[in-house]
């Protein structure tokens, strides 16, 4: 039977992490990989969690399973950061998963589920991984006009042209704040205009919000998805805890869904539940366990914020940096977006040559499409990152 197996494309990504710890040069750049990295390059690990684990260590009792939809103290903590009271919670369900990808996947099957024929709308570029998973389950998906490689922002006037070619039960994915991979958002003013949109016509938002806390604030990168909670009947949420408690390994997620009102979220809840138990049973809970005690401890909570905000801080001021020493290198002001973008991402705009002629020439790693992570830098490697990109004709 394995011998029928075909080989599967490689993950770009992932191939070009492979790349860069191939190459010898010691003045080599990883823009690539989707990692937040202090100034020493290395992801450390949150003072929060920390002191968390240990508290954890000291008194936990048992590694038994935890409830099929996870730990609901962990469930009601998520709920609370990421939705705060724009709708009672009696209408909110909540699973915990294997990351946030565990928490996408989950939401894609809950739609096959409730509508096999619902056509999902992706915006054009998207974090590829959405685009795979919605391909292996065999969906239907259609993109919708998001970035502009021109100005590098969002073109909202495209985006609405193409939403409106969605049909009553389509889904919309959306992320809720700093969108990978271009770090351009939309304001408040359009995302009311796009909610209004998706209740005219009846469409589902999926929101993937996976930043919270890396672009203006944990209030404020949570202030759309409150929005679209708030407003549409019916919304699904895939949440990660990876970027902003630093738990990557600890693979911490959640989906939550927004019933239209209180007497068919239990029945939301149980195909939650069902889903998990197909797919993984129980959810981890280590990750998930901290969480929960942080967001529920003052001390330990505070602790997290003020780190949160130090990381936040940091990448705007790399985001500046990196503006300015490209305005200087290439004297012309056409990367001033990258001080206006957010997140850990921006999309450069420059041509799939210009990106291979850094990885060859100057040893800068970053995606084809000119992705690059604003953590992989620090203040020392801004000016060569602006100096290379003109090098190049950048």
């Amino acid at each position: 039977m394995l011998t029928h197996l075909k080989d599967q494309p490689a993950d770009k990504i992932l191939a070009l992490v492979q790349a860069f710890k191939d190459d010898p040069r010691d003045s080599k750049i990883d823009l690539g990989v989707g990692v937040y990295k202090d100034a020493e390059g290395k992801t450390p690990i949150m003072r929060a969690i920390k002191a968390a684990e240990k508290q954890l260590w000291e008194q936990e009792t048992t590694k038994t399973y935890v409830a099929l939809a996870g730990d609901p103290a962990y469930g009601t903590a998520m709920a609370e950061l990421v939705l705060g009271n724009a709708v009672p919670m009696e209408r909110v369900s909540k699973a915990a998963t294997p990351g946030g990808t565990g928490a996408v996947r989950q939401g894609f099957e809950l739609v096959q589920l409730a509508n096999p024929t619902a056509t999902v709308w992706v915006s054009d570029p998207t974090w590829p991984n959405h685009l795979t998973i919605l391909k292996h389950l065999g969906m239907k998906t259609t993109p919708y006009r998001y970035f502009d490689s021109e100005t590098c922002a969002v073109d909202f006037e495209g985006m609405l042209a193409d939403l409106k070619g969605a049909k009553e039960g389509d889904v919309v994915l959306l992320h809720g704040c700093c969108h990978n991979p271009t770090g351009a958002n939309l304001n408040l003013s359009q995302w009311k205009d796009l909610i209004a949109l998706m209740m005219d016509k009846g469409l589902i938002p999926m929101i993937d919000i996976a930043y919270q806390g890396f672009g203006d604030g944990l209030e404020e990168d949570a202030a759309a998805t409150r929005m679209v909670a708030s407003h549409v009947p019916e919304t699904i949420i895939a949440a990660s805890c990876s970027k902003n408690f630093g738990i990557y390994r600890e693979r911490t997620g959640i989906l939550m869904t927004i019933s239209a009102d209180a007497s068919t979220q239990p029945t939301a809840q149980g195909n939650l539940a069902y889903l998990n138990r197909q797919n993984f049973s129980f959810p981890p809970d280590h990750g998930a366990r901290l969480v929960t005690m942080i967001l529920n401890d003052p001390a330990l909570r505070k602790e997290w914020e003020d780190e949160l905000e130090e990381v936040r801080e940091g990448l705007l001021v790399l985001r500046k940096q990196l503006a300015e020493e490209l305005q200087k290198a290439t004297n012309s002001d056409r990367y001033g977006f990258i001080a206006e973008h957010r997140g850990m991402f921006s999309r450069l705009g420059i041509s799939p040559e210009m990106v291979e002629k850094l990885r060859a020439d100057h040893a800068i790693y970053m995606v084809g499409d000119s992705r690059i992570n604003i953590a992989g830098l620090n203040k020392d490697s801004v000016p060569i990152l602006a100096k290379a990109i003109a090098a190049v004709g950048g």
